[in-house]
């Protein structure tokens, strides 16, 4: 039997583990999901919106357990309170719009023909979530597909193995059926046999341009509609017009919150050479500000990257950066807590250019690198010289110039004077290897549902 395993960042123990579900038992549980489907899409659109909601309510009343749950599974320190306020926005957001996004596209309604187009459930939506924000990535698809009309079957990450788990049992208990959603402990291999066998009708991914690969691969040839959310590199312009203060606070904190495990984290900045001096030496001691330490102590205010094996990524191209003439300013005996595995001092790098690793490839951790630019054109060039494309973050105080720049960006968001943020008003969506499709929104809604066109003659003759 194989044991799906998650091992702490916080002292590299087993903190929990779940037997892999064998691929009969994995269809069986499927096959249960998909008979359970229509009579939930018969339910009122309203019915289902409330269940959610409760589903939600459920799980905030788990705070006590989930917060310290989600510090010894990838390391986020408890001071932060878990992701509830993003988990909640995000669903109470969709559930407001859902009526709408869902209605029909009345063509006529005449006396001889009433012609319209609706919006129908794909069927079975199979949730693949990642670790770094794994409630709030999963609800992007759970809220939404569920109040369309489909049933979930959710497979975690094997980092946040209890979060599924959870989700799933705070649903139920407000009480959505427990064939509506179903999380499923499943290995590589038995996902992509279930995926190359069409069990499903739709499959949400977040996670790693190779999995994003080997999805499409076992999804070949089955029609099965998919959306990825892949890598990303997502880059930060200061212009020589920007709030300075404001642009080091929060592009800092975008480059190095949750230890820089996010998906729509900065890592790589461009600042007009006129404020670049200035940007640096305040975003140094921004950055050295930072207590390394165990996620459950409520003083940590960052804490270890959620495997060893990904912080030694972070150092090799780090390391690689400085091979070859990239200078890091962050003086590591700031940060005695690194201990050469998952816990790691954040970093950054001046000195770089996009010959390295450290500025073209996926970082994931609390490392950023900073460039002097002397023009919006060269900034932009930059930008784009990238094969991800998530979020670019503009700073300036003309939003037309940054509107101008943003339409020359490839990039599925453009944020002002802001950055790693999620709208639930508008799409999530990335371009080139960052992925395809698109999360939340009234967009978001119709990625889950399909259009079923509607011809009906009311005379004979």
């Amino acid at each position: 039997m194989t044991m799906i395993q998650c091992i702490s960042p916080v002292d590299g123990s087993v903190y929990a583990e779940r037997p892999a579900m064998s691929a009969e038992a994995a269809r069986e549980a499927v096959g249960r999901v998909r008979k359970a489907q229509k009579s939930w899409a018969r339910r009122p659109l309203e019915d289902r919106v409330q269940l959610v909601l409760k589903g939600v309510a459920r799980l905030n009343e788990m705070t006590d357990e989930v917060v310290p749950e989600l510090a010894w599974q990838m390391g986020r320190p408890v001071r932060y309170g878990g992701e509830f306020k993003g988990f909640n926005e995000r669903s109470n957001y969709v559930a407001s719009i859902a009526a709408d996004a869902l209605a029909s596209l009345r063509i006529e309604d005449s006396a001889s023909f009433e012609r319209r187009i609706e919006r129908e459930p794909h069927g079975v939506v199979l949730v693949i979530a990642p670790w770094n924000y794994p409630y709030m990535t999963a609800i992007n698809t759970i809220a939404p597909a569920l109040m369309a009309g489909n049933t979930v079957v959710l497979k975690h990450a094997a980092q946040t193995l209890l979060v599924g788990e959870r989700m799933a049992r705070a649903f139920v208990e407000a009480g959505v059926p427990d064939d509506v959603f179903q999380n499923l402990f499943l290995d590589h291999e038995t996902s992509g046999a279930l995926i190359a066998e069409g069990l499903f009708n739709f499959i949400n991914f977040t996670g790693s341009v190779e999995g994003g690969r080997a999805i499409e691969r076992a999804a070949a040839g089955t029609f099965t509609g998919i959306g990825l959310e892949l890598g990303g590199k997502d880059p930060g312009y200061v212009m020589e017009d920007a709030d300075l203060d404001a642009a080091v606070d929060t592009l800092m904190d975008g480059a190095t919150f949750n230890s820089g495990q996010c998906c729509c984290g900065i890592e790589r900045i461009y600042v007009h050479e006129s404020l670049y001096d200035a940007f640096v030496e305040k975003s140094v001691a921004w950055v050295s500000n930072y207590k390394l330490g165990n996620p459950l102590d409520p003083e940590t205010t960052l804490g270890p990257m959620a495997h060893k094996r990904f912080a030694q990524t972070v150092r090799d191209q780090v390391a690689d950066a400085v091979a070859h003439g990239a200078k890091a300013l962050v003086d590591p005996k700031l940060f005695p807590a690194d201990d050469g595995g998952a816990y790691i001092a954040p970093q950054v790098l001046v000195n770089v250019d996009h010959s390295m690793t450290f500025m073209r490839e996926e970082t994931f951790g609390p490392a950023v690198g900073i460039m002097k630019v002397k023009s919006d054109e060269e900034a932009t060039l930059l930008m784009n010289d990238s094969k991800y494309g998530l979020t670019a973050s503009l700073w300036t105080q003309d939003p037309e110039r940054a509107g101008r720049i943003g339409r020359e960006i490839e990039t599925g968001t453009v944020f002002m004077n802001r950055c790693d943020y999620l709208d639930p008003a508008l799409v999530w969506t990335g371009v080139k290897q960052t992925g395809r499709g698109g999360s939340l929104s009234v967009l978001g809604f119709h990625n889950l549902t399909r259009p079923k066109s509607y011809h009906l003659k009311k005379v004979t003759q």
